[in-house]
């Protein structure tokens, strides 16, 4: 399905001055439901972010700087200012914070984690908009995956690697 979207991302592109601009419907399925097509302008730059078990699927465009997670605005999905400042960051870091607008599409994890695979795409999108951005932007490790994820349980063991309480006597 990604490679389908890459394709029809390629293919509308093209965007020629101050035309109106064209809207491209994207496929995007969100867990067991039937898919939800989101409205993405023609001209938009894609990126793939992750962090711990969430995946971040993000379109940003020359807009007005809103930027909206599965359908709903950033302020009222993420709780505290920590984390959308978090998300932010690669906007603000360019001073594009005002200039573009950003569709993000999460799955999977928690909030914090969302907010940081958000903050991964967002970096990965604009790096398609413009490639001179990567200098800045991997100074401030925006480009990096965090590769820490939740150690396994083992066997004999209570969780990764605390034991069982012992007791001598």
């Amino acid at each position: 399905m990604v490679d389908k979207e890459k394709k029809v991302l390629k293919k509308d592109s093209k965007v020629k001055g101050d035309k109106a601009i064209k809207q491209a419907k994207v496929p995007v399925v969100l867990s067991d439901s039937k898919p939800l097509f989101l409205k993405v302008p023609n001209g938009s730059a894609y990126g793939t972010g992750k962090r711990k078990t969430s995946i971040a699927r993000v379109w940003v465009f020359p807009g007005n700087g809103s930027v909206e997670i599965n359908g709903q605005s950033l302020a009222h999905y993420l709780p505290t200012d920590i984390e959308v400042k978090h998300v932010l960051k690669p906007l603000v870091k360019l001073g594009l914070d005002a200039s573009f607008s950003v569709k993000i599409t999460v799955l999977g994890g928690g909030l914090i984690g969302q907010a940081g695979a958000a903050q991964h795409g967002i970096a990965r999108a604009l790096l398609i908009v413009n490639p001179d951005y990567r200098k800045a932007l991997k100074e401030e490790g925006f480009l990096t995956r965090d590769p820490r994820v939740k150690e396994r349980k083992k066997y004999g063991k209570k969780r990764a690697r605390k034991g069982f309480q012992f007791r001598k006597r």
